[in-house]
């Protein structure tokens, strides 16, 4: 099996992984946001069903992106395939961008300040730690 070959048998790996990333993905969020709509209700359903579509969708771009990547600088290696290459991440691109700033309801550079979003950080001060006299604080 030459180089080639090999190549354009890891970006058909991508690829399938790729589309069963939206599949599978797309199918978990659904089946999951049914179950939950008798004990969340319709409109929460309908959230969870949007998000997890939406995160299956980002992930599924991202292995996707990855295989036209592979398979633009090891097995066709043009001018016209590294410009639909660059097209084909700003496509990408402004999708996660759209698709992000629909999950997360606020823009990327945004996140911090509104608080939203997972990156937070907790105090432990005063949580049943010793201070610096030994004694211990409890709440």
């Amino acid at each position: 099996m030459s180089l080639h070959d090999m190549m354009e048998t890891v970006v058909n790996g991508f690829e399938i992984a790729g589309v069963a990333i939206l599949v599978v993905g797309s199918l978990v969020a659904l089946v999951s946001a049914a179950a939950n709509a008798r004990r969340d209700g319709a409109r929460a359903a309908y959230q969870q069903a949007r998000q997890g579509i939406g995160r299956a969708i980002l992930l599924g771009l991202e292995v996707l992106i990855i295989a036209d990547i592979v398979l633009t600088i090891t097995v066709d290696r043009t001018l016209e395939s590294a410009v639909t290459l660059g097209l084909i991440v700003l496509v990408r691109t402004f999708l996660s961008f759209s698709l992000e700033v629909e999950l997360e309801g606020t823009l990327p550079w945004r996140r911090r300040a509104t608080g939203s979003g997972s990156t937070t950080v907790t105090s432990t001060v005063g949580r049943d730690e010793p201070h610096a006299g030994g004694s211990s604080v409890s709440s």
